[in-house]
């Protein structure tokens, strides 16, 4: 994951990140150690890594081989027990994610400066499914682009907690990169730094998500690999209510997804743009995707900052609004950056003695730390709620005094 990499993830956004110092970080003598927040809903979670293979179709970056994916899955349980808990990021993965870390125009960590293996999510592994809860809601879940799935587990985590079953995905060679079993690590591959790459990785995106729904539409009994999955989790699903978040790239590959597959019920769209080509002031041409002619299901657009279709810059949300025919808000966490729509709303706080603040505010902004974890969590949650389980929270009402980073546009 390298700081080129983030910079197309921002710029794929329709931000930038701000200017920052490049003020040395003090050394540290021991490796910061971080941790993850607590889950908010009623059950605990079990997750389990998935490798799968489509052996119908060509890798579109590496054609002499078949596309391969992994893929988490995270599910409601009422006991985990003494199950352990899942590392956040393993070692391929957390390699990369440190040496974006450390780069001088992203976070600026001094070199071994955090133990990023040593981190655990709140989900368990080795949970069989519970019978008892039936089945569930299905959330897919996208990256941002050049990002990693795993670094989106606080709210996929979180959401499992509140009752569905949340799968999410990895892209490979378009990932900063993805771990497959035995430890083989698939580095990024992508070179979208012109429109035609870019469409290329849109495309991709939407072609690993049908595929996923249809290998969920088969049951999930075991992976590509014949290790069997969890106990009855197959039997948890309910493919009659599925929904799909993503954040960033992630955001547009939900609703080009919906766009092309009426499988997906509702979809959110954390902070992403919704073309391949953004127009001026960029050099490219405006190209927008299908879903900016608008959908008749449900939509979120959840932006940071100044990301909304009222008064951002961001063409493609304008158009998407005034095409979407179903269910739709454009909501904004105020005073948030890009990457606060991530774990790192968790993690950079706490590099608070490594990171400038000025860095901090660039990756994450400045909203209340807690408070913008807990709206993004609820009003998530609360829009799946509603589409999904037919449940209202009335947070989409309008503006709410519990949550003051949150504004309607």
């Amino acid at each position: 994951m390298s700081g080129k990499q983030f910079s197309r993830l921002a710029f794929a956004a329709g931000l930038a990140l701000a200017a920052v110092t490049a003020t040395a970080a003090p050394a540290v003598a021991a490796p910061t150690r971080l941790t993850l927040p607590a889950l908010t809903g009623p059950y605990q979670v079990g997750t389990t890594a998935v490798h799968l293979v489509d052996a119908s179709r060509a890798d579109p970056w590496v054609p002499a081989q078949r596309r391969e994916l992994m893929v988490t899955v995270d599910y409601p349980v009422r006991q985990a027990g003494s199950a352990p808990r899942a590392q956040w990021l393993p070692p391929g993965v957390a390699s990369a994610f440190a040496a974006q870390a450390e780069s001088p125009d992203f976070l600026g960590l001094p070199p071994g400066s955090v133990d990023w293996t040593a981190t655990r999510r709140q989900a368990r592994t080795g949970v069989p499914a519970d019978p008892a809860l039936g089945k569930r809601p299905v959330v897919l879940f996208s990256h941002g682009f050049g990002g990693a799935r795993e670094v989106d587990s606080v709210l996929v985590d979180d959401l499992a907690s509140r009752g569905y079953v949340v799968v999410s995905l990895s892209h490979t060679h378009e990932a900063a990169a993805v771990e497959f079993p035995g430890g083989r690590v698939e580095p990024s591959m992508e070179t979208a730094e012109t429109v035609a790459g870019k469409k290329k990785a849109l495309d991709a995106r939407v072609a690993d998500t049908r595929f996923v729904l249809d290998t969920l539409g088969r049951g999930l009994r075991a992976d590509a690999d014949g290790k069997p999955l969890p106990r009855g989790l197959g039997a948890t699903l309910d493919l009659g209510r599925v929904g799909m978040a993503g954040h960033s790239y992630g955001g547009f590959t939900a609703g080009e997804a919906m766009a092309g597959d009426r499988r997906i019920d509702a979809g959110v769209n954390l902070d992403g743009a919704m073309a391949w080509g953004f127009g001026p002031p960029s050099p490219d041409p405006y190209l927008p995707g299908k879903v900016t002619e608008g959908l008749d299901r449900p939509f979120l657009l959840f932006g940071a900052a100044t990301h909304n279709h009222a008064g951002g810059t961001d063409r493609s949300w304008t158009d998407f609004w005034a095409a979407q025919r179903g269910w739709k808000r454009d909501i904004t966490l105020t005073r948030g950056a890009h990457l606060a729509l991530t774990d790192l709303q968790a993690v950079v706080p706490q590099l608070a003695g490594l990171v400038t603040p000025e860095r901090a505010a660039a990756v994450i902004g400045t909203a209340d730390p807690r408070r913008s974890l807990t709206a993004q969590r609820d009003y998530v949650a609360a829009f799946f709620d509603l589409h999904l389980r037919g449940v209202d929270r009335h947070l989409f009402d309008g503006p709410s005094p519990r949550y003051p980073e949150i504004t309607f546009s």
